[in-house]
């Protein structure tokens, strides 16, 4: 088993379970922010003594929580006799064994990965923008969320299983057997013939409701359903694929043959932005702390939800149809934070997805044996010629036919895919160092 992928599924747990999980994202929290506390107090007190020892990977955290949850630091428990006379029954942290030990853990580990990002973002070594430090998670304005690792009992019992009392639940450790409101059959499958196990299990609350999000470690996809391997001397085969605004991609090959186009992209953002603004303001005039306040972010969160629900599906779907009918792609590098600082277009720009796209082409290519390359962001696609390939500057938005000297007229998104299907040849035949390739496997 060599690919990683996740199921989620929404749960529908009872009263009693739902106080479980708020409990469980709550100790997350808790112990998150517990932790961050250690390292900055750690963090001041070096700047007096070079020799303390600050605790920054998750390993670190893990002990030091430990060790502290059992000490008289993390809470008293007092008992009263029939002459009223209290004696100290117990140190440590009181409620700990009501929640399994793992979301301490967890959180620790989450943790030691937000200061090493932060770390390696500070000295260079991390790529993209400027990581923060971490900060503390608060009630109010963090979603809860806790995961599980898939632990197995002496008896050999994986800890975190799927359908086990009912086809549509799923078994947590402490917390019991959760239904879910979807179908659970392909999982079930997998797991039951050996071709996928459960690695952890992230539980959130988004939207008014708990969701669940299953790791799991499955078996290569059938031969069947992965594309055939190219000799060394095969360097066709490349379809460019040009992302757009007005049409959501065109992809083409390198003779010029237009193999798809997405003009009916769903813009959820824009279709619901009427209704957020309502909900927005709608919020804004309850009373802080109030019950009708706390609904009111409860719709606003799930209008968000159901945006990002459309958009994902939309994608899947997109992404799905190229890998399953092209086995060579070629996209541009686009640089969409920069992209993100016009103000005139940034709303569209963020709706339309294109790094999510990217990154769902990638992986999905990979696991049917397909190649994804990518081309360096200052190559100029939609201002060279596709047929004599003379370069036309001062290219605006507003021109959508590219016309050049030689004769050439066509639509100005063809042309790109056009393009970059042609530039994916070239670099299939002579590499270069500013394309990134992802190769089957």
């Amino acid at each position: 088993m060599a690919r990683f992928t996740s199921f989620r599924f929404c749960l529908d747990p009872t009263v009693e379970q739902e106080t479980m999980l708020g409990r469980h994202a709550g100790a997350a929290r808790f112990a998150f922010n517990h932790c961050l506390a250690m390292t900055k107090a750690a963090l001041g007190e070096r700047r007096r003594d070079p020799a303390v020892r600050v605790p920054w990977t998750g390993f670190d955290h893990i002990n030091g929580f430990n060790t502290w949850k059992k000490t008289e630091q993390a809470g008293r428990t007092f008992a009263v006799d029939s002459s009223g006379t209290a004696s100290l029954a117990a140190v440590g942290l009181g409620w700990r064994n009501q929640v399994c030990q793992q979301v301490f853990e967890e959180a620790a580990v989450d943790l030691g990965r937000g200061l090493v990002a932060w770390r390696d973002s500070r000295i260079g070594k991390r790529s993209g923008l400027r990581v923060g430090f971490p900060k503390f998670k608060a009630k109010s304005s963090t979603a809860p969320s806790f995961r599980l690792r898939n632990k197995h009992s002496q008896r050999g019992r994986a800890l975190i299983r799927v359908g086990d009392d009912h086809p549509r639940s799923v078994t947590l450790p402490v917390i019991g057997t959760v239904r879910v409101r979807e179908d659970t059959r392909r999982l079930r499958r997998m797991i039951a013939v050996g071709r996928a196990k459960i690695l952890s299990a992230t539980v959130s609350y988004r939207g008014g409701r708990w969701m669940i999000s299953l790791a799991t470690e499955a078996a290569d996809l059938h031969p069947a359903h992965q594309h055939p391997v190219h000799n060394g001397g095969d360097h066709g085969g490349w379809v460019g694929v040009d992302r757009g605004l007005s049409a959501f991609l065109v992809a083409a090959s390198s003779d010029g043959v237009e193999v798809d186009r997405i003009t009916d992209q769903p813009k959820p953002l824009a279709a619901g932005l009427h209704r957020q603004r309502r909900l927005a303001r709608s919020l804004t005039r309850k009373q802080k702390g109030s019950r009708n306040r706390r609904k009111a972010v409860v719709r606003l969160a799930r209008h968000h939800h159901r945006i990002r629900n459309t958009r994902a599906h939309f994608l899947h779907q997109v992404s799905n149809r190229l890998v399953k009918t092209h086995d060579r792609l070629v996209i541009e590098d686009l640089n969409i934070a920069g992209m993100l600082r016009n103000r005139r277009l940034a709303r569209a720009i963020g709706d339309a997805g294109w790094g999510e796209f990217a990154r769902q082409l990638r992986y999905k290519q990979g696991w049917r044996g397909g190649e994804v390359l990518t081309v360096d962001r200052w190559f100029p696609s939609s201002q060279l010629c596709s047929r004599c390939g003379a370069r036309t500057v001062g290219l605006t938005l507003a021109d959508r036919i590219f016309t050049c000297g030689c004769g050439a007229q066509l639509d100005r998104d063809l042309n790109a895919a056009v393009n970059l299907a042609t530039r994916g040849e070239q670099l299939d035949l002579c590499p270069s160092p500013g394309a990134r390739s992802t190769s089957p496997g």
